[in-house]
């Protein structure tokens, strides 16, 4: 019997079914009288990742990438993707009925600026935005002499009839060896904070913050455990918990009842303008809460204050437990890692294997480590051109053989329950050509950079994201995505509120762990990406320093393929950096990977020299 498979290789959209949808779309659209609407890629929780009954984007438009919006009008459509998707778009959509645009260049709301129509009523769920980005489309609409009106319920619900049911996950609870500190302890740190803030009480509505206070992991959304719910934390008395009783146990439930109220979904409104209408100050998450939950708040005579969710930043700050959580979860999906790898330097010059057939290995190297719970995202491999759609997920249809002098592209993670990885390696299939080891050089230079950074307590990502790049740029060269994101433990693969990007404006602290991988990618030829995830620590001594220091740990140990290295392109220092890493790699991996990947391991470890 065939295992059990963590990802699908199914095609998950029909783009051919797009047309009939928007036609229904236009026809509801009429008979409310609006002018168009928008539809962004998202859940009541704004998640990157959603349940299938919130595929609304996928569902209207064929886009299967993890952020993305729509805007259809009487006469026309447009869908916003970013840099990532750009390639994948052409592909997945009908671009007949919509315009392509690059959602940073060019946003929704600077787009309606210019193309909604004089007099136009542009509907939109008020549960899918925020209030800051309804804001912004409120202020375009106006200026385009238009108006943003709130469409309850969902235009694109109303005219999906075989949308799935909502997800119902068990919540699980997270045992504190792998979460390092109580529930009730949280609870303690959150209200010092709502007591620092001057705050009545603090709507949770981030699935993963809920997670992480609690204590709890769930399954309503796939590859990240998380538990879809909201949370009312009051600065002084119990909190709530919201949702459906169905997705406890019994014995669950009785633990959790111990430190708060557990409540269904449909209370949490009801529950939050009672608590708000004696003029409560609310705090609200700027980066999730819905624009619904402050309407029901104001609506009573509340106080909704928008900013940063104070659990954000505590669960980016990793404890001692979480830490050496990681580790071990790093050197296990290394051996992994490493045991494919070997695997796929023997096979894959003899081409006879393909994309999928990777991928299935790949994950059944992570399975036998006995303790993998989950992939922790769709698996990106792409061969040869594929490589180049930087987060292309294989398809039976799309699905290509692994072929000499291409390069093959493998972005992967693991969940375990002491931690969440997520590595890239670009390897040869047979002899590079020395444009292709040029590339994946300067790639490494910037990887490099990022690893040896040393940098001042309040640096943030945007002021390290050029480090990633300057190779780069100097042969003109550069990559359309971020240099880095945070990652949970044991939670979502993406994490904020740090990153290493050009908009990354949070200070990296100690205890957040984030990824470290710039890129290239060469449009139907082939791409490159060397990611680790990264822990900012103290830095050693400098001496005469004027100011406390961090730097870099790397947790991801898996061989970089130096095969792809010109050693010309670096300087000493890198190369130090990679046969340091790389002994390190060796010297911890060689007792955890299999006897036939020895010998293979201590080969591409090997030091190089200038």
């Amino acid at each position: 019997m065939a295992p059990m498979r963590l990802q699908s290789f199914d095609e998950s959209s029909d783009p051919s079914e797009s047309a009939s949808r928007i036609a229904a779309l236009r026809t509801e659209l009429a008979r409310r009288a609006l002018n168009g609407c928008i539809a962004p890629r998202a859940d009541c929780h704004q998640n990157e990742y959603v349940p299938p009954a919130d595929e609304r984007l996928r569902w209207l438009t064929g886009f299967t990438g993890s952020a993305g919006v729509a805007i259809v009008l009487a006469e026309r459509a447009a869908l916003f993707v970013d840099g990532r998707y750009t390639l994948q778009v052409r592909d997945e959509v009908d671009t007949t009925l919509f315009e392509i645009v690059h959602l940073t260049e060019t946003p929704p709301h600077k787009w309606l600026e210019e193309n909604l129509p004089r007099g136009a009523m542009l509907g939109y769920d008020p549960w899918l935005h925020t209030a800051e980005a309804v804001e912004r489309l409120s202020a375009a609409c106006a200026k385009a002499c238009g108006v943003l009106v709130a469409a309850e319920p969902n235009v694109i619900d109303a005219i999906w009839a075989d949308r799935p049911a909502p997800p119902l996950g068990p919540i699980v609870l997270h045992d504190l060896r792998y979460a390092g500190e109580t529930a009730i302890d949280k609870l303690v740190r959150v209200r010092g904070e709502l007591h620092r803030l001057k705050a009545d009480a603090l709507v949770v509505s981030d699935p993963a913050a809920v997670a992480w206070l609690f204590n709890i992991r769930g399954s309503d959304v796939a590859h990240a455990p998380l538990p879809l719910a909201f949370a009312i934390i009051p600065a002084d008395g119990r909190p709530s918990l919201y949702a459906d009783p169905r997705k406890f146990s019994n014995a669950v439930c009785q633990k959790l009842q111990e430190l708060t109220e557990i409540a269904p979904p449909e209370a949490f409104t009801h529950d939050l303008a009672a608590f708000a209408h004696v003029g409560a100050t609310i705090r609200l998450d700027q980066a999730t809460a819905a624009q619904a939950i402050t309407v029901t708040i104001e609506r009573v005579g509340g106080k909704a204050v928008r900013g940063a969710d104070p659990i954000v930043a505590m669960k980016a700050r990793k404890n001692a437990t979480e830490i050496e959580g990681a580790r071990a979860a790093h050197r296990r999906d290394g051996a992994a890692l490493t045991n494919f790898l070997a695997w796929l330097d023997a096979i894959a010059p003899k081409g006879v294997i393909t994309e999928i057939e990777a991928v299935e290995a790949l994950e059944d190297f992570r399975k036998a480590t006995g303790l993998l719970k989950d992939i922790s995202f769709p698996t990106i491999a792409g061969a040869g051109p594929n490589g180049a759609i930087v987060h292309y997920r294989v398809t039976r249809r799309t699905d290509l053989g692994l072929a000499p002098r291409e390069l093959f592209l493998v972005d992967s993670g693991g969940q375990y329950e002491d931690g969440t990885t997520d590595v890239t390696r670009t390897v040869t299939i047979g002899e590079p050509t020395e444009e292709m080891r040029d590339r994946f050089t300067r790639v490494l230079k910037g990887h490099i950079a990022i690893a040896r950074a040393v940098f001042p307590e309040g640096t943030t990502g945007a002021q390290l994201d050029s480090f990633a790049r300057a190779s780069l740029w100097a042969a003109g060269l550069d990559f359309d995505h971020g240099t880095g994101h945070g990652v949970g433990s044991f939670l979502s693969v993406h994490e904020g509120p740090a990153r290493i990007s050009k908009l990354g404006n949070v200070a990296l602290e100690r205890g957040m762990i984030l990824s470290n991988e710039p890129g290239y990618y060469k449009e139907d030829a082939y791409g490159i990406r060397i990611e680790n995830l990264v822990l900012v620590t103290e830095a050693p001594p400098v001496a005469g320093a004027e100011k406390p220091l961090n730097t870099f740990e790397t947790l991801t140990l898996a061989p970089i393929d130096v095969r792809l290295v010109l050693p010309s392109l670096m300087t000493e220092c890198e190369i130090a950096w990679l046969n340091a890493y790389h002994a390190r790699v060796r010297e911890t991996l060689l007792p955890l990977v299999y006897d036939e990947t020895r010998h293979w391991l201590e080969n591409a470890t090997r030091a190089i020299a200038k």
